[in-house]
């Protein structure tokens, strides 16, 4: 959410708190974490193309970016605990974030529709959830 404010508001370079750059990677975990990403990046980078490049780099491109990726980000914070609706808002927002990294419109648009549907699971599923919740207590 921190990113996609600063993308609404135009920074080109994003800052972050100084204890998330200091955040160590190294070691088991890390490196697991890291070599699966690469593998996974990788084989993305295989199918994405160059796809309207100045759709997914112009100012208002970026302002609606980082709008889509602070709403989803707000339902996916707000779905109900523990009913896993929040991954595909997050899901979304890592498509798109993949779309804008490798300048292809047609993996943005896919993270967007994954999103959309997302919004719609949480607000039509995690009624349903807290409707169900609500009949237990």
């Amino acid at each position: 959410m921190l990113v996609a404010v600063q993308l609404i508001a135009g920074r080109h370079t994003i800052w972050l708190p100084a204890r998330w750059r200091r955040l160590d990677l190294r070691g088991r975990t890390g490196e697991r974490l890291a070599g699966s990403l690469v593998r996974r990046l990788r084989w993305l980078e295989r199918f994405s193309r160059r796809r309207l490049p100045s759709l997914t780099s112009a100012r208002p491109a970026r302002v609606l970016f980082g709008t889509l990726v602070l709403l989803l980000s707000l339902v996916a914070f707000l779905a109900p605990p523990f009913s896993g609706l929040d991954t595909l808002p997050a899901l979304g927002v890592v498509v798109m974030s993949l779309g804008i990294l490798l300048a292809d419109f047609a993996l943005l648009l896919a993270g967007a529709v994954i999103g959309c549907l997302g919004v719609v699971a949480v607000i039509g599923l995690g009624g349903v959830v807290v409707r169900l919740a609500g009949d237990l207590l």
